[in-house]
Formats: structure tokens, C-alpha cells, sequence
């Protein structure tokens, strides 16, 4: 089944309208002409797209089915529009990076910043996905940057130190557990916590590390960013799980070290190869391997 866009603007636009001469006149067609074109599609499907009646006309299931589907193709066309229309003003690359929560929202603003504005031609494509997601990315060569944890495994992808981070707990300095010096993680799953929405990579990372250890998480609120994390936690709303480098500083607020293996956070950027990067992702990977040497300590 061949599907012509005209034909599927002129679904949208009639299920948008309500009317197949209002429809018309919206892109640009004679209303005999839309008319003819939408019986001819619903042959072609073999199932009607519009109800018809006397206030005009209402899609179908199948015509609702059709729409989503439609409204996800101009989605992409656009997108594809937005990707492309740089290059016509200069633009010489175009980078993917999929880095980790961490990663996204504790060191690469700043580090993408000061690399796009020494190099103005180059854009990069910023996506937020687990580690495990993004070393089979780069390995099949969706991708061709990874900012990952270093506890995955990154066997057969050429890697560089990035930053260093660790994952804490915070409490509300008032709260009974908030006296400890380090807790494993194990100790506060009956804890109600604040956590990151459903979908991020840390609240992912979370629930199978809880998962692992025989238990779940009492996940009292969810939140978008780390800084709301620390903002719910410090007002005593539950406890949290976030690198050290995003803790803000609020009062009531007290982060304790988890002594688990996993809570030190090595980050790696990760590619198939060096080599065979592009100019400007090879450029990008340079500049954040940079910030290799980079660290902190944990003062909690």
C-alpha cells in the first residue's frame, strides 16, 4: 500500500476542520478535487476514514488509527527539516551523544556549552538513556558518542575517563538516619524517597538496584530534576538517591555516602572507534576526554 502525504494531510486536516470544503481550502485544493482524493483513499484501505453527517464529518477508528500514525510522519518530517536546513547555512556536522543522568545533568551542560561556542558549525543531538541502552547504541553504531557508567560492561568500544562522581543519599538533617557516617543501600528501601520521573536512567538504575537486593522502592513523589529532588528532600517530603556533583545547597539537608559497589560513579565516554569518528564528533570526544582529569571528593 503506497500512502501519499497529500493524501494523509488531507485526513489531518479534515479530522482538524471537521469539514471537507473547510478541509480543502486549508491546503490549497478545490473541494471536488479533496473529495475525489479521500474516496479514492478509502477504496485503496478498504474501510471508510470519516463518518459522515449533517454537522460534517467525524473520523472513524480506523481514521483516528490513520491520524496518529499520519501526525507521527509530519512529526518526522519536520524533524528531518530542522536537521536539515543548517547545513545550508554552514552548518559542517551534526554529533548524537547518549550519556546517563548523571552525565546530562551534572557536567554536560557546561562542558557542551564551551564546546559549541568555539564551534559554532557543529550541532549535537543530547539524548538521556540508561548505560546499558547506550553501549548497545554505540556498539551498533546508532550513536556516536556514549557518556555511560564504568561499572557496564564497554568490552569491544575504544573508552576515555570523563568525570568522576558518587552516588549519596540525602536526608533531612533532622531525620533519625541522618546521624550516619555511610549506609548501604539495602538499610533505607523502607525509606519513602523522592525519586527522578519514570524513564530516566537513575530512577531505571534505582528500581534494579532495589530490585537485586530482594526489595522495592516506596516512591513517595517523582520529580524532573535533581534539584527538585533536593528541594523535596530538604522539606522533608521523603529521602533521595543523586550524584554529589548536583546536590544544591539548601538547608536541612544532609548527604550520607553508600558504601554498595555501584555508588561510585566513573563516567566513560565510549565510541566504536576513535578513528573512524567524524570530524566534528571526534572533535567533541577530544574536548570531553579533556575533562578526564576533572575530580572531587565526597565531604558527607
Amino acid at each position: 500500500m503506497y500512502y501519499d502525504l497529500p493524501d494523509l494531510r488531507l485526513v489531518a486536516a479534515i479530522a482538524d476542520c471537521g469539514s471537507l470544503t473547510r478541509a480543502a481550502v486549508r491546503i490549497h485544493l478545490a473541494p471536488s478535487s479533496a473529495s475525489h482524493r479521500l474516496t479514492q483513499f478509502e477504496a485503496a484501505l478498504g474501510t471508510p476514514l470519516f463518518t459522515r453527517h449533517p454537522r460534517g464529518l467525524k473520523p472513524t477508528p480506523a481514521g483516528e488509527s490513520l491520524l496518529r500514525h499520519a501526525r507521527q510522519v509530519f512529526a518526522q518530517l519536520e524533524q528531518m527539516h530542522a536537521d536539515l536546513a543548517p547545513y545550508a547555512s554552514g552548518l559542517n556536522s551534526q554529533v548524537t551523544v547518549f550519556a546517563n543522568t548523571n552525565a546530562i545533568n551534572c557536567f554536560l551542560p557546561e562542558d557542551l556549552g564551551d564546546f559549541l561556542r568555539e564551534n559554532p558549525r557543529i550541532r549535537v543531538s543530547l539524548e538521556e538513556h540508561p548505560s546499558p541502552a547506550i553501549i548497545q547504541s554505540v556498539a551498533a553504531g546508532q550513536v556516536e558518542i556514549g557518556v555511560v557508567a564504568a561499572d557496564s560492561s564497554l568490552s569491544g568500544l575504544e573508552t576515555q575517563p570523563y568525570r568522576r562522581d558518587h552516588l549519596v543519599l540525602i536526608f533531612p538533617a533532622d531525620h533519625p538516619m541522618a546521624n550516619h557516617e555511610s549506609l548501604d543501600f539495602v538499610e533505607v528501601l523502607d525509606q519513602p524517597f523522592v525519586c527522578l520521573h519514570v524513564g530516566s536512567a537513575i530512577h531505571t538504575f534505582m528500581m534494579n538496584a532495589a530490585s537485586q537486593l530482594g526489595g522495592s522502592l516506596d516512591v513517595r513523589i517523582q520529580v524532573r530534576s535533581f534539584n527538585a529532588v533536593c528541594r523535596m528532600v530538604a522539606a522533608g517530603v521523603g529521602i533521595g538517591m543523586v550524584p554529589y556533583s548536583s546536590i544544591v545547597t539548601v538547608n536541612n539537608l544532609k548527604p550520607i555516602k553508600i558504601n554498595d559497589f555501584w555508588a561510585p560513579r566513573n563516567l566513560q565516554l565510549c565510541v566504536r572507534s576513535r578513528a573512524d569518528l567524524s570530524s566534528g564528533a571526534a572533535a567533541l570526544f577530544d574536548h570531553l576526554a579533556a575533562k578526564g582529569g576533572e575530580q572531587f571528593t565526597v565531604d558527607a
